[in-house]
């Protein structure tokens, strides 16, 4: 198996804690590759472009970060990170949805103010810096009750990459202040061995 990555994507970054997580790391190969370069490595396995790229031993790719979590979950004998029966009353994946929209919000936030400031939507800007806000107000009382505790599982992933990205790369926005519980939940998984082998470079 080979995953084609980008060590500064948190959606990259997701792949690669689910498998040290999970043990399945050895079995993986890596590359790392450019994004939106019409040469990239990667473009001959996945034509939109996008990290992370998993190719398997049959040949088979699979993109998409949950996606490929979906895969991990058939290599492991420990408990599901991302279970799809209905076990634990669907928390997971609900909580995994959560965070997800945190990630993507706070993504697209920052790629808008990357942009020229004549070419900036502030339509788009006002709307996911009022989604992610959002997200994160019910995340704090969220922790505070439990939620997110326990055994690794898909959404303390997502939560712990998406809150990881933020400080480096999107330092605008102050989402510690005013949500202690989040804030102690974030410093408590980046110390954890898999969120400190896979930080991602410095700007």
């Amino acid at each position: 198996m080979k995953l084609f990555l980008a060590l500064a994507s948190p959606y990259t970054r997701i792949v690669r804690v689910a498998l040290l997580e999970t043990g399945v790391d050895r079995l993986v190969e890596k590359q790392e590759v450019t994004l939106r370069d019409p040469d990239s490595a990667l473009l001959p396995f996945n034509p939109i472009g996008r990290v992370p790229t998993l190719q398997l031993d049959s040949g088979v790719v699979l993109s998409e970060s949950l996606l490929i979590l979906n895969w991990i979950d058939t290599q492991h004998a420990g408990r599901p990170l991302l279970p799809r029966d209905g076990s634990d009353g669907w928390r997971t994946l609900a909580r995994t949805g959560t965070a997800v929209g945190l990630l993507d919000g706070i993504v697209t936030w920052a790629r808008e103010l990357r942009r020229p400031e004549r070419e900036r939507s502030p339509a788009v800007i006002a709307l996911e810096t009022a989604r992610v806000t959002r997200a994160a107000d019910v995340l704090e009382p969220a922790v505070a009750n439990g939620d997110f505790s326990g055994p690794v599982d898909a959404a303390v992933i997502v939560l712990g990459c998406a809150l990881g990205w933020i400080e480096p790369r999107h330092p605008s926005w102050k989402w510690r202040e005013g949500r202690p519980a989040l804030s102690a939940w974030f410093d408590q998984i980046a110390a954890s061995p898999s969120f400190r082998a896979t930080v991602p470079p410095p700007l």
